[in-house]
């Protein structure tokens, strides 16, 4: 059985949010502030996805989650935002959160993203150093990417932009976050105007029709997101 952590303060939202996640196998654990969700997750390393809420008594699920991140937990996390605002949006995403869910929300829905976020960390974690896509694998450990049984040929850039929106398939990348990762650490960086070359050459090397991209698709008024 998979187990959970809901952090959310609406009491009439938990009783409903655990009944439905009960019965849809889940084991779930519930705090209703920032200090009970530290206390259970310092306790037990074993919660499969955690279900933040981000207005909280004693602070907001976006603080909490970067102390994770920082901590490097990489248990994936989904918020529960009573706004779709972008700001509110691009700051979930930035702090290390992997999806949002926008109250009021249908159970089934949150249901199903949980479970497509649950398959893609699983799928990560079990296939290692390689990352594949439909026809498109990269071979982490050697640095080669292939389409079908042809080796394909990235640059430096190209190939971490790649493999860095295969590794957050179904997340959407903002840019800021795209340019933050690019930074290689040797004073070489990306800037705004280079990460649009950048996509623009990808999309030309492994979408179909470029114009029309089926994978690498922009999400307007936030950033990338790679779909299989």
């Amino acid at each position: 059985m998979l187990k959970l952590l809901l952090l959310e303060d609406d009491i009439s939202l938990i009783d409903g949010l655990t009944y439905s996640l009960k019965k849809s196998g889940f084991d779930v654990d519930v705090a209703r502030t920032i200090k009970e969700a530290e206390k259970r997750i310092a306790k037990s390393s074993d919660f499969d996805i955690l279900l933040f809420d981000v207005t909280l008594p004693d602070g907001n699920g976006f603080t909490l989650c970067e102390k994770l991140r920082e901590s490097g937990n990489q248990v994936p996390i989904i918020f529960l935002t009573a706004s779709d605002e972008e700001t509110s949006v691009i700051r979930g995403l930035d702090c290390g959160g992997d999806d949002y869910i926008t109250k009021p929300f249908r159970l089934g829905e949150l249901c199903s993203r949980i479970r497509a976020l649950l398959r893609r960390s699983n799928r990560k974690n079990e296939e290692g150093n390689i990352l594949r896509s439909g026809e498109l694998i990269v071979n982490l450990a050697e640095g080669k990417v292939f389409l079908g049984d042809k080796l394909a040929e990235f640059t430096g850039a190209e190939y971490r932009l790649l493999c860095l929106l295969l590794q957050n398939s179904g997340r959407v990348l903002t840019r800021g976050m795209i340019l933050d990762k690019l930074w290689d650490g040797a004073g070489n960086f990306v800037d705004d105007n280079t990460l649009s070359v950048y996509i623009r050459r990808l999309r030309e090397k492994l979408e179909k029709n470029p114009s029309r991209p089926e994978h690498l698709k922009t999400v307007r008024g936030f950033g990338y997101q790679w779909e299989e």
